[in-house]
């Protein structure tokens, strides 16, 4: 499908909707915000598959050639250490955690798998590995594998149809949203242009991350200090939260457990969250409720 003028992005994806033409969006217990925390377990595998492309090279001392013990144990110090003092924050907090996890992480920690079900997280597709994203050089049919075969893979792991997408490093191709719909998915998280959901094309449903919140973009390619990036959160919620009083707002984040989970930053975390947390009017859901309730009661 090549790109075409049209009124908004150059695709047909979804229609070009600005925020203050909506309805009011509203919701639960006339909540001012939905927040959503997607935790992100992926695998590094050692060496790159021929032929795969990957736009995330963070963790260790900078790549350098194999085997990278520091940058691989670093990644895993999410799966072994980072996953567990995220989720008792969030649990902490009273906050349900939304878990995107490759089907290498599922296949490999099964133990994991069955943590995140026993601390009532939903677990939604996150594509085969941290190093194989999704790009517009493969063709219909290699992607159309790489879609369902992931989807299958998740639901014999965890006994559930994924209803979530979370591509790698929010890769896509120009038919990735239709392939999903045709996999059977509900909604994705790659799209990053709004604070409310939206509907795509054929019945997907957009669940837009904030890029700027999620901690792998900030603090490892942005080099912005946990400080500041804890500031950052705080501060994007206030202007939300009061412009909210029109229609309900959605912060969604995506964090990483082998960066946010390091001892001297999770703090930063609790405060930020805690400080959402503090205020009336706040709805801390899953993606899969965010999206259900935003597609039964659509903004009026």
């Amino acid at each position: 499908m090549a790109s075409e003028r049209r009124e908004g992005m150059d695709h047909p994806h979804h229609a070009w909707s600005p925020i203050t033409t909506r309805g009011k969006l509203s919701w639960p217990n006339n909540a001012k915000i939905a927040l959503c925390v997607i935790i992100t377990l992926e695998h590094t595998e050692w060496e790159q598959l021929e032929g795969s492309y990957s736009a995330d090279q963070a963790g260790g001392l900078g790549v350098r050639p194999f085997p990278d013990y520091p940058r691989f144990s670093h990644r895993e110090y999410g799966h072994r250490v980072g996953i567990f003092r995220v989720l008792d924050t969030l649990e902490r907090l009273g906050i349900k955690a939304t878990v995107a996890m490759d089907t290498q992480t599922a296949e490999g920690y099964p133990f994991l798998v069955k943590h995140c079900q026993d601390r009532g997280c939903e677990i939604i597709a996150h594509g085969v590995s941290g190093s194989q994203m999704i790009t517009g050089n493969m063709s219909v049919e290699e992607e159309t594998v790489f879609i369902r075969s992931s989807r299958d893979k998740m639901q014999a792991a965890t006994g559930n149809v994924p209803r979530g997408w979370h591509g790698t490093d929010y890769g896509e191709s120009n038919r990735t949203p239709d392939l999903l719909r045709q996999a059977g998915f509900d909604y994705v998280t790659d799209w990053v242009n709004d604070e409310q959901p939206y509907p795509m094309r054929d019945g997907l449903t957009a669940l837009p991350t904030m890029l700027e919140m999620d901690d792998l973009f900030t603090l490892s390619q942005r080099r912005v200090t946990i400080d500041r990036f804890a500031q950052s959160v705080t501060d994007a919620f206030d202007t939300m939260y009061r412009e909210s009083d029109t229609s309900g707002r959605l912060l969604t984040m995506n964090l990483h457990p082998w960066l946010i989970g390091q001892p001297f930053r999770i703090g930063y975390l609790e405060e930020a969250l805690g400080h959402i947390m503090g205020h009336d009017g706040v709805w801390a859901a899953t993606g899969s409720e965010i999206v259900d309730w935003f597609n039964n009661n659509p903004p009026a």
